[in-house]
Parts: C-alpha cells; sequence; structure tokens
C-alpha cells in the first residue's frame, strides 16, 4: 500500500481545528443573540440559551458548514490541489457500501449490548442527555447526528488528521492516536466517563481502520452515518417515536 502524502501538513490541521473553535464560538454567540430577540426566548437568560438544542444545534449545524470551506479554501486556494482527490474521497462501489453499512449496524447493535453490561459504571446523569428531554429537540439533534457530524467528523479525522500523523509517525501511532482524538471531541458530552470514551475509541479505531485498508474517506462517512443513524433508530423505536424518552 502506498504511502500517505498529503499536500497539507500538520499546522494546516491545528488551522482548520482552530478555525471550527473559533466558528463554533462566533456563531454560537450569534445565535444567542438572534434567539434572544427574539419573543418565544426573549425571557430567557443569554446563559441559559447557550445550553438551549434549539439554538445550539442549528448553530453548530452552521460552523460545522463554514469548517467545511475553511477545509476546501485550505486545499484548494493554498495548496493547489483538488479537494475530493486530495482527501481521498474515493467514492466506494455498492457492494462495498452494503457491507460497510450491514457493518455499521452491527456496530450500533453492540454498542447497546456493551451500554448494557457497562451501565453500572457510567454516571447516573450525562451532558448529552440534556438534550433528550422532549420529541422536538431529539429529532433536531437526530437530524444533526446523521447529516451534519458524519460528514465533519470524518472529514476532519479521517481526512485530514490520519494521512498528515501516518506520514509522520506510520500507520498504527496514527490509528490509535487519530481514535483517541475523536473519542476526546465527544467527552464533554459524556462527562468524561471512561466508560462511554472507551466505546467511542473503539468506534474510531473501526471507522480509521475503514480508513486505513480501503484510503476511502467516502466509505467512512457511510459507515459513521449508518452507526449513527441506527442508534437513533434504536432509540426511537424503544421510546415510541421519541414520545416516552424517559425509557431512554
Amino acid at each position: 500500500m502506498p504511502a500517505e502524502d498529503p499536500v497539507w501538513n500538520l499546522l494546516d490541521v491545528l488551522a482548520i481545528l482552530g478555525f471550527a473553535i473559533f466558528s463554533l464560538a462566533i456563531v454560537g454567540g450569534v445565535a444567542v443573540s438572534l434567539a434572544h430577540s427574539l419573543p418565544a426566548f426573549r425571557s430567557v437568560k443569554p446563559i441559559d440559551l447557550t445550553q438551549n438544542p434549539l439554538v445550539l444545534v442549528p448553530a453548530q449545524a452552521v460552523a460545522y458548514l463554514l469548517v467545511i470551506a475553511f477545509m476546501v479554501l485550505i486545499v484548494r486556494l493554498r495548496h493547489r490541489a483538488a479537494f475530493l482527490t486530495s482527501i481521498s474521497w474515493n467514492w466506494p462501489p455498492p457492494d462495498k457500501i452494503l457491507r460497510a453499512i450491514g457493518g455499521a449496524v452491527g456496530l450500533a447493535l453492540s454498542s447497546a449490548i456493551f451500554t448494557l453490561f457497562t451501565s453500572r459504571w457510567v454516571p447516573k446523569s450525562l451532558p448529552i442527555e440534556r438534550v433528550f428531554h422532549d420529541t422536538t429537540t431529539v429529532y433536531l439533534f437526530a437530524l444533526f447526528g446523521i447529516i451534519f457530524a458524519p460528514l465533519v467528523e470524518e472529514l476532519f479525522f479521517r481526512g485530514f488528521l490520519y494521512p498528515v500523523l501516518t506520514r509522520g509517525i506510520g500507520v498504527v501511532a496514527s490509528v490509535i492516536l487519530t481514535s483517541a482524538s475523536f473519542a476526546v471531541l465527544h467527552q464533554g458530552q459524556l462527562a468524561h466517563a471512561w466508560v462511554p470514551l472507551t466505546w467511542l475509541l473503539m468506534v474510531g479505531i473501526v471507522l480509521t481502520l475503514v480508513r486505513v485498508k480501503t484510503r476511502s474517506v467516502a466509505l467512512c462517512v457511510i459507515v459513521h452515518l449508518a452507526y449513527n443513524t441506527t442508534l437513533f433508530t434504536m432509540l426511537f423505536i424503544g421510546t415510541q417515536g421519541f414520545h416516552h424518552l424517559e425509557r431512554a
């Protein structure tokens, strides 16, 4: 297998990360200001609006779109290269897509089993659970988790971070470091609890290995999307259409 040799360097990856943090802060602030000007939210404190999914999730979606645009600019303007070719998008054939979806469904079902057997070591309340307090916000979060999160996270971790790491430290170390970084991204949602973070580390390893074996970021996105979709489908069924969230 040929060695990875992306046109960008680690400084470019750090620039993308910095831009993402900046975008989330700025767009989030604008979203809070706009929401506070609306009659429905005028009586809500701005600090409380920063935790409101109806404000937070759309703002994060807009910020993610800006991050994608910045990624494209890095590749096309700074390095004068074709974006999809450079990140190894490489759209897979239908048979690989079907196998990937099947594997993602199996991984999501394994997640449910893992959660069942390790629930005693998970905190009773996690920050992520704040989203699951009414049907509307769960639908909104599901939409974000199925469309925006898989695309942007795979572009960053498997598209940009992994290849630049493997050029410097080799495949094995890059798989571990990329997967660990992926898990750390979600630690705030999980109260830094080691059990769910361990599972996310394993999911990250699977996604990175897909990238290693197929050199296709597109397939990584498909696996991630199918995995998230299966999780939300199981939640939808278990809560009777997100109407009985106390069962989650």
